[in-house]
């Protein structure tokens, strides 16, 4: 891509550079809660729902911000996102900025 403005290549390496953790960051959140879940499946931790349901709006912020920042680019598709990163339909019926935090 041909930028005539060198600021715009600059803002375009910074969303990029936005984008890409924020991916991260929903990955992050999502393995996050499968770990949990496979800790309390083995017996290695007790089924706090506390301790479950943060990780759960964790998640689904994450889910939403990216969602949000891919739209920004034109990206529309959130199945996409769901399927790549195996968003568990929980995450994605609460999905949206945590309130009051």
């Amino acid at each position: 891509m041909k930028f005539d403005n060198p600021i715009d290549q600059l803002l375009a390496g910074e969303a990029a550079a936005s984008l890409g953790m924020s991916g991260r960051k929903l990955k992050q959140t999502l393995d996050a809660l499968r770990q949990f879940e496979a800790d309390v499946a083995a017996r290695a931790r007790s089924a706090d729902p506390v301790v479950r349901n943060n990780l759960v709006m964790d998640a689904a912020e994450a889910y939403w911000g990216y969602v949000v920042q891919r739209e920004q680019f034109g990206l529309l598709d959130s199945d996409t996102i769901a399927k790549d990163y195996a968003v568990p339909d929980e995450v994605k019926r609460v999905m949206g900025p945590k309130l009051g935090s």
